[in-house]
């Protein structure tokens, strides 16, 4: 009799079982390409989602997992509706996805060059290559991570200890400096390395939400008057809730002048480097220390996957320098196949075989093209919104962003968060909602290259068919 593991195990069950998948997935993804009738989710309470999931754990045990993945392909969000364009989370491209499971099914973790022999190469080859394109040189280092959080954590870690090394031991009271609309993980990345919300020095931002240059001195010189010592400053390409970038020229010269470390989250915005259109954006980011991109932002592949990238090869090793030796023969030895040395994942996954798929079948040509479609979508889009007397542009955007109101008779910020909760509960449209300038506002991030003028209208029209 065959045993449960036996039956786990079996790779005519897979085979039989995979095939039905991907005709699931692919079904889905044509369906999502060619439907006239917007659909992004079906929305439902969380108590109920929960009771839901609850009674189908009580339900016999399956044959097979086929209606299991039908139930939870049906219970969560498209990515692949062109009406969907709420959070900054692409749908990937089918093959970047292949590759994932691909990896999956390796499980290859990738902290020792053994069990991450090819995952190290393709890192240490496409960390090379992203190095030059942003202007960074020949000697370089970096490696991919789990996602822009960790790696802002890891890139602010190194900062540290960099200036640690430097000679200088007091570090109670390291500071740093931001826009005030620098993604959260910054404030979350001091926190964690022990320091007060107060060390986040957070700078004010202009009409177009980009960092006030002309502020830093005022408040760098604060800081250091309330007895804190600024480290490192941080500029956002782009930032999170209206794609703005910063000027990062000015930023670079600022952290030359303090000699401090110049550190760039590029989650997001930082693709733009493969875009002749938009690369200007980033100006100033061939002199940074430290920089980070997200290539399941704009560069189409599943989550989670960060290249933390450092201008000076040695600094990558000193963020994390504990000795395991049960993984490293040589504990100081600086090894970039053992990526276990610079990360804070020990089972790292090896998530670079998704990039690195795209990159093999497409080039860098790929990535040009997502951005300048995305970017271009969201100007016609803030141009459809400026054009219409019901609605205002909140900013104009720099990237594939944008942020508007309803206007209408009454408190603006209750009726737009009213017509956000009904969107949401609908499931035709996902958009999100951020606030600006003490103001509520509606937010789209575009992130599906087929979405277009029949989505953006259709939005546009839905939004005023809202009962308020």
């Amino acid at each position: 009799m065959e045993t449960l593991l036996q039956k786990a195990f079996s790779a005519d069950a897979f085979r039989t079982n995979g095939h039905k998948l991907i005709d699931l997935l692919a079904d889905r993804l044509a369906n999502s390409q060619n439907t006239t009738q917007p659909f992004s989710l079906c929305w439902q309470e969380a108590d109920n989602m929960l009771e839901y999931w609850k009674q189908d754990a009580q339900k016999p045990l399956l044959e097979e997992p086929f209606e299991l993945f039908s139930n939870i392909l049906s219970h969560s969000i498209n990515l692949y509706s062109k009406s969907t364009m709420g959070h900054q989370v692409p749908p990937p491209a089918p093959h970047a996805v292949l590759g994932t499971l691909l990896t999956a099914f390796l499980n290859n973790g990738s902290a020792v060059y053994e069990m991450g022999m090819t995952g190290n190469a393709l890192e240490k080859m496409i960390i090379a290559e992203m190095a030059k394109t942003f202007g960074l040189g020949d000697d370089v280092s970096g490696f991919i991570t789990s996602g822009g959080t960790l790696g802002n954590l890891t890139a602010l870690l190194c900062a540290r200890a960099v200036m640690q090394d430097a000679g200088d031991d007091d570090n109670s009271q390291l500071a740093a400096l931001v826009s005030v609309e620098a993604h959260y993980s910054v404030e979350r990345a001091m926190r964690v390395m022990g320091y007060d919300v107060e060390n986040v020095i957070k700078v004010p931002v202009n009409e177009h939400f980009q960092i006030r240059t002309d502020l830093l001195e005022e408040y760098y010189e604060k800081a250091v008057a309330a007895g804190k010592k600024v480290f490192c400053i941080i500029g956002c390409a782009c930032s999170t809730s209206t794609g703005s970038y910063d000027d990062l020229e000015a930023l670079a010269l600022f952290a030359k002048k303090h000699n401090l470390w110049f550190h760039v989250d590029g989650a997001h915005g930082a693709a733009a480097v493969y875009s002749p259109k938009y690369k200007h954006l980033l100006n100033g980011i061939e002199h940074a220390d430290s920089i980070i991109v997200d290539f399941h932002k704009m560069m189409c592949v599943p989550s989670l996957s960060t290249a933390v990238i450092f201008r000076r090869p040695g600094d990558s090793y000193k963020t994390f320098a504990q000795k395991a030796q049960y993984l490293w023969a040589d504990q100081e030895k600086k090894e970039w196949q053992n990526s276990g040395k610079r990360t804070f994942e020990c089972t790292k996954p090896m998530t670079v075989v998704s990039i690195y798929t795209l990159m093999r079948m497409y080039g860098n040509e790929l990535f040009k093209e997502n951005v300048e479609t995305l970017c271009a979508l969201a100007a016609q889009f803030a141009a459809l919104v400026t054009a219409h007397p019901h609605f205002e542009l909140a900013v104009q955007p720099q990237s594939n962003i944008v942020c508007f109101r309803y206007i209408a008779a009454g408190n603006l910020d209750d009726i737009n968060k009213r017509i956000l909760q009904h969107l949401v509960r609908e499931g035709k449209y996902y958009i999100t909602g951020t606030t600006l300038n003490n103001s509520f506002c509606l937010r789209t991030a575009i992130m599906n290259p087929l979405t277009g003028i029949t989505e953006f209208e259709g939005l546009l029209e839905y939004i005023q068919q809202v009962p308020l």
